[in-house]
């Protein structure tokens, strides 16, 4: 089919995916910040409920942020990703009973650091680990259906 909404399903696609690997990185975040920061603790039947609000919360905030750092005090831009986080972060604990940051403003700190880090590394990392796996599934597959 050449007209109508062919066009907007790779869009489309391209979205899910994107939004899907955010979610999953955030995931990696959360969950990396809970093994190495004592103070953080997150309620396991909220989990998924939190990743997400903290997700959008990320994904709204950082252009808004970016914005008014380039507007205001350029100097700050290099830091919008850990201070989008921090403020991410406080605004999930408010709006979620799920998660919980305790002990003052030093697990604060360290979790925030290690969500930014290690979310960033996966936002990174994930679309070349998927890559990879569809490359040698594409390899495996060869001779059989075709793989779409």
């Amino acid at each position: 089919m050449r007209g109508g909404r062919e066009p907007y399903r790779g869009s489309m696609v391209r979205l899910l995916l994107s939004a899907a690997l955010f979610l999953a990185s955030a995931a990696i975040g959360l969950g990396a910040a809970l093994l190495l920061v004592d103070e953080m603790s997150v309620d396991l039947t909220s989990f998924i409920f939190v990743v997400v609000i903290f997700a959008v919360l990320q994904s709204v905030l950082a252009p808004f942020m970016a914005r008014v750092a380039a507007r205001n005090a350029p100097a700050l831009l290099g830091g919008v990703g850990l201070i989008t986080t921090v403020v991410s972060l406080l605004i999930t604990t408010q709006v979620s009973d799920g998660l919980t940051i305790d002990g003052g403003i030093g697990p604060w700190l360290l979790a925030s650091l290690v969500v930014w880090l290690v979310t960033m590394l996966a936002t990174l990392l994930l679309p070349f680990l998927l890559a990879a796996f569809g490359v040698k599934a594409l390899r495996e597959n060869r001779g059989g259906a075709p793989v779409v």
